[in-house]
């Protein structure tokens, strides 16, 4: 009886940490987030002015995080370099995508092993459509990712290999181009998304 009471304290000390982001739907115990995406209002006219949205879901409460990369407004041309695409410290957009911080590093580690260090997207058509599982950033707990930002970058990452400090620090990866704060959604956006990223992957 003991040892009950034991793994119900821990249970709920558990519950606890994992405040404010609780199980989703009774059935699937999936929780889903969203980040809608808006350019930076510091970059020059003659830059990609990308939107769309960078969508998660995570199972409740122990699942790997899963995103869906649904943005467009890259140039036409197939001849560009891929985009990196990290996660940032804060959910303040009151100077744009300048006031966001830098990368969420909460262990402080280098560069390329933060927990939304996504890595590099190559834009087809003027579009990223891409889908991810296993990412190592979580929505529960005290590292959720909740209420921070999503950025993407002008030039591609160089993974901690460029042999200087912004290397390690964000893979020198250039301005921003555009960002946005994760919140808490519905499923109805990752359902309405996922086939058509699906569909693309199969091609």
């Amino acid at each position: 009886e003991s040892l009950q009471a034991i793994q119900k304290q821990v249970n709920d000390l558990w519950q606890n940490l994992l405040y404010p982001v609780t199980r989703g739907d009774e059935t699937d115990r999936m929780v889903y987030a969203s980040c809608e995406m808006k350019p930076s209002s510091k970059i020059d006219a003659d830059k990609p002015q990308v939107t769309g949205q960078v969508l998660f879901r995570q199972c409740y409460s122990y699942g790997r995080l899963e995103a869906i990369f649904y943005l467009d407004g890259f140039p036409l041309a197939n001849n560009q370099s891929s985009r990196a695409i990290h996660i940032h410290e804060l959910g303040d957009l009151s100077n744009g995508c300048d006031s966001i911080g830098g990368h969420y590093n909460p262990s402080r580690v280098n560069h390329p092993r933060h927990p939304g260090d996504f890595g590099n997207f190559l834009p087809k058509e003027g579009k990223i459509r891409k889908y991810k599982t296993n990412l190592s950033a979580t929505i529960f707990g005290p590292y959720s990712i909740m209420g921070r930002s999503v950025v993407i970058h002008e030039q591609e990452d160089d993974m901690g290999k460029g042999n200087n400090k912004a290397s390690l620090e964000n893979g020198n990866a250039g301005k921003r181009l555009a960002c946005c704060v994760i919140g808490i959604s519905s499923k109805n956006l990752w359902e309405e998304k996922l086939p058509e990223v699906m569909d693309k992957k199969k091609r």
